[in-house]
């Protein structure tokens, strides 16, 4: 599964987000994610994809930005 895919196939299970909102440019609150949501959105990431998402990780405001840091993550995971 790609990073888009687990993003989009979260929020449209969690939030009912149409898949066609979640674009790169997409504003994360906008789309209905709160700080709690976010959390849940970076557990299931770290669950799925085995990665660790470190607490002093600057919280993403847009989808890019929030697939820029898993896969950076998940990069440095496979080495």
């Amino acid at each position: 599964m790609s990073t888009t895919d687990l993003i989009r196939t979260f929020l449209t299970d969690r939030l009912g987000v149409q898949p066609e909102q979640v674009t790169p440019d997409a504003v994360l609150a906008e789309l209905g994610v709160d700080s709690l949501m976010l959390a849940e959105l970076m557990f299931d990431a770290e669950d799925r994809l085995g990665i660790e998402i470190p607490s002093d990780v600057q919280p993403p405001k847009t989808v890019a930005e929030m697939q820029s840091i898993i896969d950076a993550l998940s990069a440095v995971k496979t080495g």
